[in-house]
């Protein structure tokens, strides 16, 4: 049993050898469309399967790990890019007890606090009040 241990860890010396994020993203990927062929039969699934395995592995297995750390680093961007541009076009920012609202005249963010239920806003910049439900 140490024979083959000690084969395999010489085999995977100077290899990528990580699950980073983007390796971790393309494991749930992975599992997704693993859940979703069992219930959706297509050989287009199967494929796509297959390409995620062979690429993730791929990675793995990899000898040349500063393009590896690259593709990494380019999915945490790419990944961040979305997320921020979800979160403006959600409107959340990240604030579990306050709610922001635009003034209706002027466009002024105001921060309110939730849970209030309907209040009235007074806009610090043009005086307006407009009610909002928090």
């Amino acid at each position: 049993m140490n024979n083959w241990r000690d084969k395999l860890y010489r085999f995977m010396q100077g290899r990528y050898g990580r699950i980073d994020e983007l390796g971790r993203f393309l494991m749930y990927l992975l599992f997704g469309l693993l859940l979703v062929s069992f219930f959706v039969r297509s050989s287009i699934f199967s494929l796509l399967i297959l390409l995620v395995l062979i690429y993730d592995y791929y990675r793995i297995l990899s000898k040349d790990i500063s393009a590896r750390y690259q593709e990494n680093q380019h999915y945490i961007q790419a990944r961040e890019k979305v997320r921020t541009k979800w979160n403006k076009l959600t409107g959340s920012h990240g604030d579990s007890t306050h709610r922001i609202y635009k003034c209706p005249t002027c466009g002024q963010k105001v921060r309110v606090p939730k849970g209030k239920g309907k209040i009235s806003i007074h806009c610090p910049n043009c005086n307006c009040n407009f009610i909002k439900r928090t």
